[in-house]
């Protein structure tokens, strides 16, 4: 039974330590091929846009609109795909595999 606990305390403290690193990862995304990026931590945490002067124009904002949009949303999409590389160990592990 001690041997399980220091297992799932040892579980525990690598998952603290990956979730503080996902926290300071910063991934991007992309839309119109380059011509807006959006930045995002591993958290989720939106940290910055970036945007083409090419694609500023004031008679088509839905289209700028649209492309940050795409651009967070890849962004976000890299995020979760950091989450998942980083806590699937961990997380396929689970208190499941200590206990099963």
């Amino acid at each position: 039974m001690q041997q399980l606990l220091q297992q799932a305390q040892n579980m525990q403290q690598q998952m603290a330590v990956a979730q503080q690193e996902l926290a300071e990862t910063e991934v991007t995304g992309t839309a119109g091929g380059g011509l807006v990026t959006a930045t995002v931590t591993g958290g989720g945490e939106l940290k910055g846009i970036v945007i083409d002067p090419k694609v500023v124009d004031p008679d088509d904002v839905d289209t700028l609109a649209d492309l940050v949009v795409a651009a967070v949303r890849d962004a976000n999409r890299a995020a979760q795909e950091l989450v998942e590389a980083k806590l699937g160990p961990l997380a396929s592990g689970g208190l499941g595999g200590l206990l099963g």
